[in-house]
Order: structure tokens, then sequence, then C-alpha cells
């Protein structure tokens, strides 16, 4: 029996050593008659410098809510990139993938008062371009997997999305997508070790790819063998307080009359408080689980064509880093921003499940600042 095209994603393995991620070898190349979705925030520097790192995140992190509610049970390769995402989409998928980043688009630029670049291209216009997509499956834990890319073909769609290639029409004012699940309740967390290390590593132009490689794995094992870093969430997980720091970008994505929208959000999140605080098991939902959880599947390193991670790191363990990249010049540009404290967008459409995923970013700037560093670098060369 010829395996259905639409099931490729599903079908591939998933790998659970993240620093294996660096071998070409686990990547399978996406099928020719997919398309690959592009979403990033139009100045999101400046909306960074005007201190709105959580709606910078709220809007990628839509992207992601969006799409999966549309698509359903279809399951997705997807990338959250701090102001923006990336994914794949078989062809039957494709239409509502278009209808989901159009309405995303339009409550981005309602709700929140940020510009959101949204594109789908066919992967056959990106191999047309001497680019290739090829995507892993990596699980972080055992509850859930999301998708790593390699081939150089996201790079490509990240500059075309910029140069006003394959848009998507923004949908009419007042397009609401489905963003079930999209929430943002917990409270920002302290670097435990000295600083939230946001960094960003990406070949530099005619590196050998095989060098870029080897200097992504040194510092994926710099990080992952010391004990001097680890992940930016807390063992026991994150703390909510109530009122929730986000309740009101959570306000943003109910849909409903305003004039009720933050009343709604905060019963709903004093009752969650409450369970929480509590530790007692309503239903199916049991708050230690959850907890649990929420750290196994949180978000804080990514491979798409480039090294991102978000960590928490000793100051000297960051400039070890810093001086491993500025050792190599000609095989990556990079960006890294400090700051004290990280941050996370949650989506989780049904708390029962244990699939629910959590994306961290840094609380000052994060990846937004990484990236802003890494393109002040490589104008200055």
């Amino acid at each position: 029996m010829t395996p259905d095209p639409a099931s490729f994603y599903t079908t591939l393995p998933v790998q659970r050593r993240f620093r294996a991620l660096m071998d070409p070898a686990r990547y399978a190349p996406l099928p020719g008659d997919w398309s690959v979705g592009m979403a990033d925030v139009v100045q999101s520097t400046k909306a960074i410098a005007e201190k709105r790192y959580k709606a910078v995140n709220m809007a990628g992190a839509a992207v992601i809510a969006a799409l999966s509610n549309a698509l359903g049970e279809h399951d997705f390769p997807f990338v959250f990139g701090g102001d923006g995402a990336s994914f794949a989409v078989p062809p039957r998928d494709v239409e509502q993938a278009r209808q989901a980043l159009a309405a995303t688009a339009a409550w981005t630029g309602g709700e929140l008062g940020l510009v959101l670049r949204v594109a789908l291209i066919p992967v056959a216009d990106i191999r047309a371009r001497g680019f290739d997509v090829r995507v892993a499956r990596y699980g972080p834990s055992p509850n859930l997997s999301y998708a790593m890319f390699a081939g150089g073909g996201l790079a490509f769609a990240d500059a075309a999305v910029k140069r006003g290639e394959f848009a998507v029409a923004q949908a009419p004012p007042g397009s609401w997508p489905d963003l079930t699940g999209l929430s943002c309740r917990f409270q920002e967390f302290r670097a435990a070790r000295g600083v939230i290390l946001a960094l960003m590593i990406l070949p530099a132009p005619g590196a050998e790819p095989s060098a870029f490689r080897a200097l992504a794995q040194d510092i994926v094992s710099l990080v992952e063998d010391s004990p001097a870093a680890g992940r930016p969430l807390p063992a026991g997980g994150p703390q909510f307080g109530w009122p929730p720091q986000g309740a009101a970008l959570e306000a943003h994505a109910m849909p409903g009359d305003r004039r009720f929208r933050n009343a709604r959000v905060l019963a709903k999140t004093l009752f969650y408080f409450l369970i929480m605080r509590s530790g007692i098991r309503v239903g199916g939902f049991v708050p230690a689980t959850y907890l649990r959880e929420v750290v196994e599947n949180s978000d804080f390193r990514k491979y798409d064509d480039g090294l991102r991670m978000i960590v928490d790191c000793s100051a000297e363990l960051a400039d070890a880093i810093e001086r491993r990249l500025v050792a190599a010049p000609r095989t990556a540009l990079y960006g890294m921003h400090r700051q004290d404290a990280a941050m996370m967008t949650c989506f989780a459409p049904q708390a029962t499940r244990s699939d629910h995923v959590h994306f961290i970013d840094g609380a000052q700037g994060g990846y937004a600042a990484a990236a802003a560093a890494l393109k002040a670098g490589y104008a200055a060369r």
C-alpha cells in the first residue's frame, strides 16, 4: 500500500537527544507538494525597545495556536521563533493554513497593534532556488514532539517573506482565528545561575555546512555538559500569581465583547489559581502532574537552519560560548542577549492532555534582541 503523503511527518522517528539533531542524517526531505508557512512581526526590535516583549511572543505563538486549532487532529511540523513562527503543511491543509494565517494577521493588528507578515511558499519553489527543506521530530519529553528543520530552505523563506514574496493577504479587519488554549499566565522566572542567555547562531555566508554543524554541536555540548547551565524553568515549575502578568494579553485572545473580556479572564484565572494553589485534583486535571509536564514540555532550544537557545547559565559560561563563536567568524554569525529572567507563552487547548507546549523566551528581549545583535554584527563586518 502506498503511504499517505500527508502522514509523512507523523511517521518520522522521534529524536530524544537534542545534540543528535546536528546530524543531517536525522532529517528527511519534505514531500515536494508540501508548503512552508512563515510569520514574523514587522519591526519587532522596535516593539521590544518599547518593552512589548510578551505581546511579540503572543503574536508568534498565536500563529501556532491558530493553525493547530484549524487543522484539528492533523499533526504538522512547526517552530516558534519568538517574534514569529515557521511551519509546513501538506496540500490538503494549505487552504486552511492560508485562512488561519490571514485571520491571525488581522487579529494581531487589531488586538495587539503589531503588524504580522505572513506567507506560504511551495516547497517546489524553494528547491527551484537551490535550497532544501528537511525536517526531523524532536521529543523533549514522552508527552510531545515538535519539528526541527535543516537544508537552508527556511532561511531562504524568511528572507523571501521580508522581501514581500509569497505573501498571504491579511483577512478583513475584525477577523478572528481560533486561539483556544493560548495563554501566558505564569510569572516570569528569574535566572538561577546568573544569566538568562538568548543565543542565535546562523551559518556565515559561504560557510562549509559540516563546519557549522560541528560548531553548533560544540555549543550544545558546552551547555549540556556544564553544571553551570540548564533549562530556564525551575525544576518545580513556574509560579502562578493572581492576577496573572499576562491577563490583558489573554483577554485579547478571547473573542466577544471587549467590555467583558477582562472580567471573564480574571474570573477564569482566579479559578485556575485556586486549583494550582491548593493542588487539588479537578476531574482529569492534576496540578502537580501539569506542572511537571510544563517543565518537561518547555520549548527552550531549537534547530531551524541555525541554533537558537534560551538557557539559564553562569556569566562565565556565557563568556566561554561567546569566545568560541568569536573564534569562528568564517563559520557562523551569532547574536547573544543577556537578561535576568525568562518568560513563557503557553498553548494548552486541553489541560487534561499531556501534549501541551510552552514556548520560552527571554523576558527582556530574548530572541528578537539576539537577532538584532546578529544583524548588527553582520553589518559591521
